[in-house]
């Protein structure tokens, strides 16, 4: 009984913000999140959305529609990162491929088509935050000139600091971790998404395409082994 009671007490702190112009989407979303004992916001649009996440700094996570009056989907995200790489889930009705890479490129950690089933968004959620919480309690990474401090979610490259999304900064934890071993895009998934995510070899090579350019020389340390994934080899 009592592991019950602290587990639901540190759940109660834990605030998602989920946006959607549709008010019986937010309240399906609200409903099965806040069964498990998240705390849940509600915005209709994007002005509200970053109305809200300025006035309350602990927001953990974002759930984001794409299609919203005001302003859309990709304009809210693009705003947010400006001021935080706090994770973010992205709802579609499109299942365009476009859509999908223009997402990963603007720092979506997740990315759901409608319809979805709730519980894979609330298995979705629980996952980014469980990933969240284990890089805090860990301390600090280096390898080649790159430091990583995980509690505060900053990245160095030879001293200058680098900006990088939420999945970006799991995806360099996992190579440094696993420098020298080859890593197939399979494992890769299962490591840095959650097990059930169902991506495909598109997903990993935009993530590292994008973090082997912010990190200028420093990515050429991301070695592309043909056929299988990839390897952190330092030089």
């Amino acid at each position: 009984m009592k592991k019950f009671y602290v587990r639901r007490y540190i759940m109660d702190t834990i605030k998602v913000l989920m946006v959607d112009d549709e008010s019986r989407m937010r309240k399906l979303v609200k409903d099965f999140l806040t069964r498990e004992g998240y705390i849940v916001l509600e915005a209709g649009d994007g002005e509200q959305a970053l109305d809200i996440f300025m006035e309350d700094k602990n927001i953990s996570l974002v759930i984001l529609d794409v299609m919203m009056p005001k302003m859309d989907g990709w304009e809210t995200l693009k705003e947010i990162r400006k001021f935080s790489q706090v994770p973010v889930i992205m709802l579609t009705a499109k299942a365009d491929e476009r859509d999908e890479l223009q997402g990963f490129n603007l720092g979506v950690d997740e990315y759901i088509t409608k319809p979805f089933s709730p519980k894979i968004l609330v298995a979705r959620v629980a996952a980014i935050l469980r990933r969240t919480s284990d890089a805090a309690s860990e301390e600090r990474l280096s390898a080649g000139g790159i430091d990583m401090d995980l509690s505060a979610h900053i990245v160095t490259i030879d001293g200058k600091p680098v900006e990088l999304s939420f999945k970006e900064f799991e995806l360099l934890q996992y190579f440094i971790v696993n420098r020298g071993v080859a890593l197939s895009r399979e494992k890769i998934l299962n490591n840095v998404w959650n097990y059930d995510y169902y991506g495909d070899a598109r997903t990993i090579d935009t993530h590292v395409k994008k973090l082997r350019s912010k990190m200028g020389a420093k990515g050429d340390y991301i070695k592309t082994i043909w056929g299988v994934g990839y390897r952190f080899e330092v030089e």
